[in-house]
């Protein structure tokens, strides 16, 4: 019952209960009858029949084609201003009379006269003008009494075109001076006018009318079936089914909470497996609360981030660039948890895609792309490597899916190659969140590793300074350990670098370890005990070293475990054989640990016993180096110094056999050169 309510327990059950819940509230709203189908592809579902009777409309190509025609042909309807045209000769009419402009009456009435031409030939606004000049007005329509009247537009003006024919007109100064003096401008309005409200409404009428549904399909009629292309025509009698559906399905109590439960199950089982998958396979990753907390949140955040990009862009889901879920487990942890997570991720975005199959297809070729282009990333140039074998693997595997599906390349959408390349681009910025999420974490990638390997770090440019011959006794021990760890997969780059900073501690004392010694030894001065506390110390002296370097927690784990639990044999067995009969308490004498509890550790702490031993060895033949190995690893396994290690039996036998190999070339015996012999026949 305890281990049930273990406050680790309740905080993975409350991350599934909250992702679960998360999830959902995130997923699109779906009733029983959407489907998801485009224009020229396959329907990919079952017999469709019509629930009932169904109008029969044009398809949007053939709509707009008859939208077209309408717009080509329809005659606007204009009206005629009679009053104002007769207002506006009669007032021309007194002012010429009334003004000394040196005419004749004969030459007056010319003037009149030509005002009244135009006026009936028609003087419309100057957009109407621009229309007809542009030949998109070649008649316009006047209805009275019900009757309808077309005339052409060839002789209508505008009100400046007017004054421009009028002057054309007339060549004499005397009659140019009159129209000037005349104002006749003023008298030029526009007396054919656009009737707004008609011309809409007959428009309108001629719009439903080309419409109008074509034909009716009869109830339990059939519409598409699985396999055939969506012409335009199935794709409006699929939109006229969808609106039929959702009407009748709102009115069904059913409709709307069936699938909100189905969301809910889909999403339990699907985080159910990979719950499953870490109890069972990666079981040290999910009692990480770290871990869990920053798998659950990656997860769910790309699943906001699908759903946010698919909702706004038309290609916007494949913009997501969800392979960085699978780069940054690959980085953090390994590349079949990597995987799993990865397949968790596209299961639950699924949903959120019109095109599920598609979908999983593209993405499952992307993903694993992504894991074998990038075991580990130890350089910023392989992401760019990686991000440019991601972007070909969706365009290979997306123009495969839809030549496959359409039969043809004429159906590609070339748009959806520059959204893979925008992912592609957004996977380049990875190095940066790798970053981020070390220091949110508290994780350790390969990148960091690297960086702390290098012997111009502070720490182990002192190490070298201070402690020469436990520099170089380090270096021999990551050689030897990382050989092991590459033999039997271990984490290669971890252990080279925690061997590297595992004798660390010895900076205080360099003097009282034997590589550092030159000829006087102050344990000489010292009692078993005292040598013993000083040479122990080491190891609290190194993690104090490292919390003030703030080395990540694995590396020092690698200081705390080198040794376990095990004792200082020497400075043991020197106060043993001095006190002989007294029954000798081994707490002074033994490590503080805790023992090796990752491979890593477990090869730490045999190269490195084995290396310091291997210096004592007087003969450096096969068969000594092999006694050695197997002394000091099985007597480590003996005192049960690895049990609380993954390592297995098998692993151990590899790690030896890579001992053996890597000292018998360490300590290979050099062929002597001969010297050059003078010549004496000059003496």
């Amino acid at each position: 019952m305890n281990r049930i309510f273990n406050p680790y327990n309740l905080l993975r059950a409350a991350l599934f209960v909250a992702a679960v819940v998360i999830s959902v509230w995130l997923l699109p709203r779906k009733g029983r009858n959407s489907y998801h189908y485009e224009l020229g592809k396959p329907w990919a579902y079952s017999l469709l029949t019509a629930p009932s009777d169904m109008p029969i409309y044009l398809d949007s190509i053939s709509a707009q084609r008859v939208l077209d025609s309408i717009d080509v042909s329809f005659v606007p309807v204009y009206v005629r201003d009679i009053s104002r045209e007769k207002q506006a000769q009669a007032a021309y009419a007194t002012r010429v009379n009334a003004t000394n402009v040196g005419l004749s009456p004969l030459e007056r009435n010319r003037l009149i006269n030509a005002l009244r031409n135009v006026l009936d030939n028609g003087i419309v606004d100057q957009e109407t003008y621009q229309e007809v000049r542009s030949g998109r007005l070649p008649a316009i329509r006047f209805i009275h009494d019900n009757t309808a009247m077309t005339m052409p537009t060839s002789t209508l003006l505008s009100a400046r075109a007017a004054y421009a024919a009028i002057d054309s007109m007339f060549q004499g100064d005397e009659y140019r001076k009159a129209i000037e003096r005349t104002a006749m401008s003023q008298f030029l309005v526009s007396n054919i006018i656009c009737d707004t409200a008609v011309t809409n409404r007959l428009r309108g009428e001629a719009l439903q009318r080309a419409m109008a549904p074509r034909g009716v399909i009869q109830q339990g009629e059939r519409i598409i079936d699985k396999g055939d292309v969506v012409t335009p025509e199935l794709y409006s009698l699929l939109r006229t089914y969808e609106k039929i559906a959702g009407q009748k399905s709102a009115s069904q109590v059913d409709s709307h909470h069936y699938p909100i439960l189905g969301q809910i199950l889909y999403v339990t089982i699907i985080f159910s497996a990979l719950y499953c998958f870490l109890i069972y396979f990666r079981h040290r990753t999910f009692a990480d609360n770290r871990a869990m907390v920053f798998i659950m949140t990656l997860v769910v955040g790309f699943l906001l981030m699908a759903y946010l990009m698919g909702d706004a862009l038309t290609c916007g889901l494949y913009m997501v660039p969800f392979t960085i879920v699978a780069i940054l487990m690959v980085v953090f942890f390994d590349g079949r948890t990597a995987f799993f997570v990865y397949i968790t991720e596209v299961m639950l975005c699924t949903l959120v895609s019109a095109f599920p199959l598609e979908f999983i297809y593209v993405q499952l070729i992307a993903g694993i792309a992504a894991i074998c282009s990038l075991k580990e990333l130890t350089r910023r140039s392989q992401l760019v490597r990686s991000a440019l074998v991601i972007f070909l693997a969706y365009c290979l595997a997306y123009v495969g899916a839809e030549v496959m599906q359409a039969g043809t390349i004429d159906k590609i959408n070339t748009r959806m190659f520059g959204a893979f390349g925008i992912n592609a681009v957004l996977i380049s910025f990875t190095y940066v969140l790798v970053f981020v999420l070390e220091k949110a974490f508290g994780f350790t990638s390969t990148v960091t590793l690297v960086e702390l390997s290098d012997v111009n770090n502070p720490l182990l440019r002192e190490l070298s300074q201070e402690c020469p011959g436990t520099f170089q006794h380090s270096m021999q021990v990551s050689n030897l350990a990382s050989e092991a760890a590459h033999r039997i997969g271990a984490n290669v780059q971890l252990v080279r670098t925690g061997a590297l900073y595992h004798d660390i501690g010895k900076i205080d004392n360099p003097a009282f370890f034997t590589e550092n010694q030159h000829g006087v030894n102050p344990h000489d001065a010292l009692s078993p005990l005292q040598s013993a506390r000083i040479v122990i110390g080491h190891v609290t002296d190194g993690l104090k070293r490292a919390d003030k370097a703030k080395l990540p927690q694995v590396v020092r784990n690698f200081i705390s475990q080198h040794h376990g639990r095990g004792k200082a044999k020497y400075f043991y067995t020197t106060y043993a054989n001095s006190h002989p009969g007294e029954e000798v308490d081994p707490a002074p004498f033994t490590y503080p640990g805790p023992n090796p509890q990752s491979r890593e550790t477990s090869i730490l702490m045999m190269a490195d016993a084995v290396e310091a031993a291997s210096r004592s060895l007087k003969e450096h033949s096969v068969e000594a180096i092999t006694e050695l190995v197997n002394r000091i690893v099985d007597g480590q396994i003996a005192d049960g110094l690895h049990d609380e290690s993954p390592i297995s039996f098998r692993d151990v036998n590899i790690i030896k056999q890579a001992f053996v190999e890597r000292l018998r070339t360490m300590y290979h015996a050099r062929v002597s050169y001969p010297e050059l012999k003078k010549d004496d026949k000059g003496d």
